[in-house]
């Protein structure tokens, strides 16, 4: 598994169309589609690409500035938004590798950043479980999503 991280451009728009997501993934976080058509509106909206050689496994956004506001106080802080792997490729371990190679993928692009932060959904046990190994914190904290509660974590980028 070589995976990297890239930056969504329109070139792409076939791997976003070929990318799966269920009504039940769509429960806890918008489309890719939904997801690049707000980017071309929001220039702090950075809609990310994980990559297993050609094939789309992961796709995420970064959202800096007034993204981050409902999150912390941090105005160094990224949030990761609408997290998600294609149905067919998840359990393969691609979200967890995805989240490893992000710190340095955001150390290279955002060198200003340091902290990343990410709201969860309360019930949604799994991914808290996920974030919690790639390094992620529970601050303690609850925010209100587009549905529900959801749980804030994040992740140190200093040192």
């Amino acid at each position: 598994m070589s995976m990297k991280l890239m930056f969504y451009e329109d070139n792409a728009q076939s791997l976003i169309e070929e990318y799966t997501i269920t009504e039940e993934q769509l429960r806890y976080t918008k489309s890719p589609q939904e997801n690049i058509e707000l980017a071309r509106q929001d220039h702090s909206r950075h809609a990310i690409l994980a990559m297993d050689g050609d094939k789309l496994v992961t796709f995420f956004v970064l959202h800096e500035k007034e993204g981050v506001k409902p999150y912390t106080s941090n105005d160094q802080a990224l949030l990761i938004r609408s997290f998600s792997t294609d149905y067919y490729e998840q359990g393969k371990g691609y979200a967890q590798k995805a989240l490893h190679l992000l710190p340095d993928f955001v150390r290279q692009h955002f060198p200003h950043i340091n902290e990343l932060v990410l709201g969860v959904n309360v019930p949604n046990k799994a991914a808290q479980a996920l974030y919690a190994k790639c390094g992620f914190v529970d601050e303690g904290r609850l925010v209100m999503g587009f549905r529900d509660e959801i749980k804030v974590m994040s992740y140190s980028m200093k040192g």
